[in-house]
């Protein structure tokens, strides 16, 4: 959920400092930037390596020079020494056909042969069995030479720390006085166990400080995997003494442990393997959500503690299904291939790519400066996305849609995070605007809007949600109609403003149930001002997801039936967005609303997608010019040119038209010199409850006058608009529009009930 300033600050001031971190009122003093954190790492990644290979080499260049200043062998020679080198030999070509992907993340047979000769003949002849391995294999490989040093060199301290512990129990021996298994008593169990556990410890733990990435701890999938590989390691390792005890009375024999070695070995390699295939996606290699979830965690953590930011970005490929459909999954799959080595080449430095499943990425930025940093990134790889990509020689474009959401901004967890890109995502998608970032007052799924949502419900079932209707009236003192808007009283929370409930609705399902209601209460109404001699039409907003519902047009020339009311005295209002996805179904409910007679108005004409296509797709007998336009129409030649030919196009296109927001004298004067229709906003009258609209009607049927009326609402219960229409144009819903007389007046100040909230019934 996006936070205000006040509210991080509250947050932080009840919340107690982890030991050692800044509390909030340092933070900004030590914040550190990215690009030096970067740089620490880097420094921080070869350190400690270094000082592993440094001192392996010091330690072993000693214990050469001691053997060899003691007049004693390196290493043991005769039949003993050629078996163990066959046996060296054979571990070294199995190692090699692992492939150094699969063998540097850790094998058992190397360790084993290396822990027998460290037992039978001591730690300088054991540590130039593993010197041997590892330059040998990585020779072979001709590659990734970093990390066969370090591995190396970690092994050569791990045989030093066993031999140490030997030593502490008495132990000392050479090629020349070997510690033969005669010379084992009781007492050699536990040390033949520590010297082994030492071993392997010390290596392991050498290794995943200097080559693993760093920023915390390990990731749950794979403790499973490391625990068996320790058991298999433990049983690799058990097999030593038994080299040791060949080696000693049947040397020739020697070479056949290399079956068992392999053996466990290929155990241990797959045991490894299925535990990457969980954090791996089979068919782009990407890391999956699972992977993308542990690493998000330990980023965060690490920008905790360094006091910076983190930013994920979901992309998902805007119709990916229709090439599915059209060429077949077997195309789509080679298509998504191609998108994840794009995906893989325009990472920003530092970031780190997911695939999630179908045609949805995220991209974890483990650093960023702000949020319009992670958009500007996030852009870069939508673009990188949408270039033309060759498949079979048929050139195609896919754009992309991306959500961003900023740690702690946004969230202060991982779940959290990716839920809130997400919701960025799909407002992305909705817009059409390529990227966005996480903004929660498009978020229908807070804690408090989910609360919201059910109250929104039962008030519904309960008929607490109600209907107020703003008058739309021509030049001539004329009332050209009624507009239904929503009004909800909240028993706890006070008046809901329009927008806010009805993009919970819309975005929730309950979009079609508010709709129902709308239209049945709107009906019941004209039906109650008819029978009372007031013929007026009403018009009722209607959502996209309505008019893409195929029973949508049935259910509407239903309810005029039952509540005997003709069809001329129902309008409905659509925005252009009912064209933007599913156009032939909404194209279909259009023409069978007006086969039954429902006449049809164009909202919110200006803004969004106006286009001259979409007026000639649409059956409308009217066009409503948004209020942003008729605001400024009197200062601002600008608009006061658009309004203008807006208004010749849409005669010229048989369309009556009606200006909204119309807050002043000067505005009504210039739109009739322009020739508009009809007007509607605070000039004209607030959006009134059904009493009051019947008498406003009723005394506006018995006196009509060509010029500007006067506010009809109370004083005492008119509300000021405090608040300025916002600069995009709000959610969708069904049934109610948003209110074009509860903008801010331009002239003439007014009070809290007036300004009944403007938003969509």
């Amino acid at each position: 959920m996006q936070q205000n300033p006040q509210d991080r600050a509250a947050r932080a001031r009840t919340r107690p400092p982890r030991p050692g971190f800044a509390g909030p009122q340092e933070r900004h003093s030590q914040r550190v930037k990215p690009s030096r954190l970067y740089g620490a790492r880097e420094d921080q990644r070869f350190a400690l390596p270094a000082l592993v290979v440094v001192g392996a080499l010091l330690a072993l260049l000693v214990g050469v020079l001691r053997v060899l200043d003691d007049g004693r062998a390196l290493f043991p020679g005769s039949t003993v020494g050629w078996g163990l080198a066959i046996l060296t030999g054979i571990i070294v070509g199995h190692l090699v056909a692992l492939g150094r992907d699969r063998w540097w993340g850790g094998t058992g047979s190397g360790a084993a042969l290396t822990l027998a000769v460290l037992l039978l003949y001591g730690w300088v002849p054991a540590a130039l069995v593993s010197l041997v391995l590892v330059v040998l294999v990585a020779v072979a490989r001709r590659s990734r030479r970093r990390e066969a040093l370090v591995h190396g060199a970690a092994d050569i301290l791990g045989i030093g720390a066993s031999a140490l512990t030997m030593a502490a129990f008495g132990t000392s021996h050479s090629v020349e006085s070997p510690w033969t298994p005669g010379d084992w008593q009781p007492a050699a169990v536990p040390e033949v166990l520590i010297a082994a556990c030492t071993y392997l410890l010390v290596t392991r733990l050498l290794l995943w400080f200097c080559l693993s990435p760093r920023g915390g701890g390990l990731p749950t999938a794979t403790r499973g995997a490391l625990v068996r590989q320790a058991l298999l390691c433990v049983a690799l390792l058990g097999l030593s003494p038994l080299i040791v005890v060949v080696a000693v009375h049947m040397p020739l024999l020697l070479p056949l442990f290399a079956i068992p070695l392999i053996a466990v070995d290929s155990t241990l390699w797959m045991a490894r393997a299925r535990a990457e295939e969980q954090l791996r996606d089979p068919l782009t290699g990407l890391p999956n959500r699972m992977w993308l979830m542990e690493r998000a965690r330990m980023a965060l953590d690490e920008a905790e503690r360094q006091q910076t930011k983190s930013a994920l970005v979901l992309i998902d490929l805007d119709r990916f299904r229709s090439v599915n459909d059209t060429l077949g999954h077997l195309a789509g799959d080679r298509l998504l291939l191609q998108i994840a080595d794009r995906l893989r080449l325009a990472l920003p430095r530092g970031a780190e790519a997911a695939r999630l499943g179908g045609d949805e990425f995220a991209v974890l930025l483990p650093q960023t400066h702000s949020a319009t940093s992670a958009q500007r990134s996030a852009r870069t790889l939508v673009a990188a996305l949408g270039s033309p990509l060759d498949l079979d020689g048929l050139t195609l474009v896919l754009e992309a849609s991306a959500g961003v959401a900023v740690f702690p901004d946004h969230a202060d967890e991982a779940e959290g995070l990716l839920r809130r890109a997400d919701v960025a995502m799909y407002a992305a998608k909705r817009d059409r605007s390529g990227v966005e970032v996480y903004d929660s007052h498009r978020d229908g799924n807070t804690p408090d809007r989910l609360g919201l949502l059910g109250d929104l419900r039962r008030a519904l079932d309960a008929g607490e949600v109600e209907l107020h209707y703003q008058p739309k009236v021509r030049f001539n003192g004329e009332v050209a109609g009624l507009e239904a808007l929503v009004r909800w009283r909240h028993p706890e929370r006070g008046r809901v403003p329009p927008d806010e409930f009805i993009a919970i609705a819309e975005s929730s399902g309950l979009m079609p149930r508010l709709t129902e209601y709308v239209l049945e209460t709107a009906l019941l109404q004209v039906a109650n001002w008819r029978a009372a001699g007031l013929d007026v039409p009403v018009a009722v907003n209607v959502s996209p997801r309505d008019v893409h519902s195929p029973g949508f047009a049935g259910s509407v020339a239903a309810r005029l039936a039952r509540h005997g009311v003709p069809a001329s005295a129902l309008q409905l209002e659509i925005t252009e967005h009912v064209l933007l996805e599913e156009p032939q179904q909404a194209a279909a409910t259009l023409a069978a609303l007006t086969g039954h007679g429902v006449k049809m108005s164009l909202d919110d004409f200006g803004t969004g997608y106006s286009s001259l296509v979409h007026l000639r797709r649409l059956p409308v007998s009217e066009l409503k010019i948004d209020r942003s336009f008729v605001a400024r129409l009197a200062i601002d030649t600008q608009d006061a040119e658009i309004v203008r030919c807006t208004i010749d196009l849409a005669h010229s296109l048989g369309l009556l038209v009606v200006a909204e927001g119309v807050e002043d004298d000067e505005t009504w004067e210039r739109l009739r010199d322009l020739g508009c229709d009809a007007v509607q906003g605070w000039l004209v009258s607030a959006a009134l409850p059904p009493a009051e609209a019947t008498s406003w009607l009723r005394a506006r049927d018995s006196v009509r006058a060509p010029v500007p009326p006067a506010l009809v609402q109370d004083p005492e219960r008119a509300e000021p608009a405090s608040v300025p229409a916002p600069a995009e144009p709000p959610a969708e819903s069904a049934g109610a529009e948003r209110d074009p007389s509860e903008t801010q007046p331009m002239r003439k100040p007014l009070s809290p009930q007036g300004r009944a909230g403007r938003g969509r019934s």
